[in-house]
């Protein structure tokens, strides 16, 4: 215990012994807040992990484009780290290696790389370069991994009678029984073993990506989630995995709904509206992850940024605001850690939602509401 007030207290006088040192290496310089926030919720070609005085360090990721030569390999480095301030493509970071390729700071394609025509247009290449958000996927995919295959080792070499397993094995059957006894088998009854995989999936990897998210450092420290390239992505999942699933009961409460006639005939009103349903559901689940977790981002980047902004206005205010900072900050942090668990769930309940809607069947239809499928959502109980 006498160790872990001595670790407080070296740590609240390195918080107010910053703003000094910031102060005096930030004279006359302002903190850009929005290149910050952009900065860490943005993808790029690079990893930026720190500074040490004034020298960066980052992990420069392989480029991989295709130009009208012909392909271009090599990595983040090629590229200048200041874009140019004269000339024709001023405001463009040029490559060291090829002179017609550039990284916008500005545009519709700002911070991608973009091929330069003689008349002065630019034209995306094939991009298939490793950028940040594709590199934090590629270790939540292997993290996400070994959550599965490590327990189920374990599954493999014991019997269910044995006691359960302790460590990390038993906090993932936790996980595992907690959101299928609580959320899958509810919702989806007696299809729940068929979809119990792909709905298990989508709950572990969007919380790994978003824990991985909050970590500050390398291999953590990507927003995947706050990209909606990967929330659109998931929502197309499920969105064919629901309409994959459909019965015809499904499709005909679509098309021709138990509805009096004239909302169908001559003008389909009533199907128009149910088709214009598909596509709202996956665009709901799209939006409803990405926002959430950009904005806790940013929030939490926000606060951080105090320190930084109040340590131009004297030692004093600066290091009574830190503290400040330093507890909503880290407040901030807890409470993204619940709500990286809160939306894997609702994603995963909301997708076992609509796949039960669609698996209604005509015998289902007569004992409630006609065409309905009569569930309960675990949210409900």
């Amino acid at each position: 215990m006498k160790y872990l007030k001595h670790l407080i207290c070296m740590v609240m006088m390195l918080f107010l012994l910053l703003p000094g040192a910031v102060a005096s290496e930030s004279k006359g310089e302002g903190v850009n807040l929005q290149e910050i926030l952009w900065g860490h919720i943005k993808d790029s070609y690079e990893w930026h992990v720190t500074n040490i005085g004034d020298k960066p360090i980052i992990i420069n990721l392989p480029v991989i484009v295709k130009t009208s030569n012909g392909w271009y390999t090599g990595c983040a480095e090629d590229f200048a780290e200041e874009p140019l301030e004269e000339g024709p493509h001023a405001g463009y970071r040029p490559c060291k290696n090829n002179p017609d390729l550039f990284i916008a700071t500005k545009g519709n394609y700002e911070r991608r790389i973009v091929e330069l025509q003689k008349d002065g247009t630019e034209v995306r290449p094939l991009d298939l370069a490793i950028t940040k958000s594709v590199c934090v996927l590629f270790i939540d995919a292997i993290i996400l991994l070994l959550c599965i295959l490590i327990p189920a080792r374990w599954c493999r070499r014991h019997k269910v009678t044995d006691k359960a397993p302790k460590g990390f094995t038993g906090l993932m059957h936790m996980f595992v029984m907690y959101v299928y006894d609580e959320v899958i088998k509810p919702t989806l009854g007696k299809d729940s073993e068929k979809y119990a995989p792909y709905l298990l999936t989508c709950f572990f990897f969007i919380f790994v990506a978003n824990v991985m998210g909050i970590v500050p450092f390398p291999p953590g420290g990507g927003n995947l989630t706050g990209n909606i390239t990967i929330t659109f992505f998931l929502a197309i999942c499920t969105f064919l995995v629901t309409n994959f699933s459909g019965t015809k009961h499904y499709w005909k409460d679509i098309f021709w709904p138990d509805v009096p006639a004239w909302l169908k005939v001559p003008v389909p009103l009533m199907p128009v509206i149910e088709i214009f349903g598909i596509f709202t559901k996956p665009f709901a689940l799209m939006v409803r992850l990405f926002a959430n977790m950009m904005a806790g981002h940013a929030i939490a980047l926000a606060l951080t940024c105090i320190i930084f902004i109040m340590a131009t206005m004297g030692v004093v205010l600066s290091s009574s605001m830190t503290i400040v900072s330093v507890g909503m900050s880290i407040f901030m942090m807890l409470l993204e850690i619940l709500v990286s668990f809160i939306q894997a769930l609702v994603f995963t309940m909301l997708s076992a939602v609509f796949i039960s809607l669609a698996r209604v069947h005509e015998a289902e239809g007569e004992e409630g509401v006609k065409g309905i499928n009569t569930f309960h959502p675990p949210i409900n109980r």
